[in-house]
């Protein structure tokens, strides 16, 4: 389970990635939105895009599998940019998390905090490449991320940091700022910040 607060983020706005649905048996904490671009991720857990009332921004490629009437979909490009305008277009940047803070920049936010964000892969092998998972996913929080069978891609991480770089370089030159605010994880690129530090701030 991640170790995080969720009482904290009561009041403020946060973006939600992928399955994070797998939590709300767990906690009361509910995002203010969800964002989704990976065609497998997609695909999986279309069953709840399809049924929530959280808003949602999803990967245009996928629109066969949504019919929400709350989604934005979101046109992503192979192009390496960070997107101040992702209205048009984005790039993906290995990870969700990077469409995020495009979403977040556009959003007008001057500060963003990551949480449960820990950059850090148990599963290793060739980045990118399509596998089938096992029983239990020993990866992410909750072991049903992927599990039984289904595929996804294994991580970019270097591609993941290069964007992290691009991502914070593009809020740091224009006055804002991105902090890592997960407790421990391996991600080193943004200043660390206590969470609730970030938001008694």
């Amino acid at each position: 389970m991640l170790d995080v607060d969720f009482d904290l983020l009561d009041n403020v706005y946060t973006f939600g990635l992928n399955k994070i649905n797998l939590l709300f048996d767990k906690k009361r904490f509910r995002p203010s939105s969800i964002v989704s671009v990976n065609p497998y991720v997609i695909a999986q857990n279309k069953e709840f895009f399809n049924s929530t009332d959280i808003p949602l921004f999803i990967n245009s490629s996928s629109k066969k599998h949504i019919s929400n009437k709350n989604t934005v979909f979101i046109h992503t490009s192979t192009e390496k940019f960070f997107s101040e305008t992702p209205y048009i277009s984005l790039y993906q940047g290995y990870t969700v998390t990077f469409v995020a803070m495009q979403l977040a920049y556009y959003f007008g936010f001057s500060e963003v905090a990551l949480v449960g964000c820990d950059h850090n892969f148990v599963t290793k092998g060739q980045a990118n490449k399509t596998v089938v998972s096992g029983d239990s996913d020993p990866n992410h929080f909750d072991k049903n991320y992927f599990a039984g069978g289904v595929k996804w891609q294994l991580p970019d991480l270097f591609q993941s940091e290069v964007s992290y770089q691009m991502a914070k370089d593009v809020f740091e030159e224009n006055g804002r700022k991105i902090f890592n605010c997960t407790k421990n994880g391996k991600l080193e690129i943004f200043e660390r910040k206590k969470l609730e530090d970030f938001i008694n701030n």
